[in-house]
């Protein structure tokens, strides 16, 4: 499930993760946020998983497909974890994402806020 952060700067969209991500999540939540952000020019993303309970059937799928009609539009994106095997995975497969990632650890979440914005 993913829930929109609302106290965020101007032109960054934030979601949390909570459990399991599933097809819904990104049909009804994520794709119609991040085209809005693309239509304004630029898709700036915050993304804080402070617990991950993996993918429902389809929602991987989607998450692979995510933001490739927006593609030139992507600019930033911050994903806010202490899972291991997702800081390692943004650090060795952040290059594959549209725009530039970088990981944070949740304890920085503010520092994550400024750069996403920057």
């Amino acid at each position: 499930m993913l829930n929109q952060i609302t106290d965020l700067p101007a032109g960054v969209i934030g979601f949390e993760v909570a459990g399991q991500l599933r097809a819904e999540d990104y049909r009804d939540i994520l794709l119609p946020a991040v085209e809005k952000a693309a239509e304004a020019g630029e898709v700036r993303v915050l993304i804080v998983i402070p617990k991950f309970d993996g993918f429902s059937p389809g929602a991987l799928w989607a998450d692979l497909k995510m933001g490739v009609k927006e593609w030139s539009a992507w600019k930033r994106i911050a994903v806010i974890t202490d899972i291991e095997w997702m800081a390692f995975g943004v650090h060795w497969f952040g290059w594959m994402t549209p725009g530039e990632v970088k990981h944070f650890a949740l304890a920085d979440r503010d520092a994550a806020v400024t750069w996403v914005a920057g």
